[in-house]
């Protein structure tokens, strides 16, 4: 069953201190499944890649490779608009910031389990009734 993927989780495919078992598990879901995001986390994976090459903890061309290799992966943008107003009640009523509320807000409106490490969100996403993804 689809499912929504944080990019917290993301995080953890090409950055090793971001890595850990369960990033490891939503990722071999992939397998056999597909993952669901919104459009802010393709700037938030770019900007992920950037802060590890000015950190040195990536080259500029391991960067360039990792967005490649998360790119071939069987994750869906959903471009739908969702008004500001509709994030902005999220954020305020779970204590996230709107960038969080996204993620939120997209696996409400699909009624989808989301893949996080983000302690926020998560909690968020409990307490509104959204499943957490747990790997294989």
């Amino acid at each position: 069953m689809p499912f929504v993927v944080d990019n917290s989780v993301v995080a953890g495919w090409f950055l090793a201190s971001q890595a850990d078992d369960y990033t490891d598990g939503v990722l071999a879901l992939l397998r056999a499944d597909v993952a669901i995001v919104p459009p802010l986390w393709e700037y938030e994976l770019a900007n992920v890649a950037r802060t590890a090459i000015a950190r040195g903890v990536l080259s500029e061309k391991d960067a360039r490779l990792a967005i490649s290799y998360v790119l071939g992966l069987p994750i869906s943008v959903d471009r739908t608009p969702v008004a500001p107003d509709r994030l902005l009640a999220l954020a305020f009523v779970y204590g996230l910031t709107a960038y969080d509320a996204a993620y939120l807000e997209l696996a409400l409106r699909h009624r989808l389990s989301i893949a996080v490490r983000d302690g926020k969100l998560k909690a968020a996403a409990e307490s509104s009734g959204i499943g957490i993804v747990v790997g294989p």
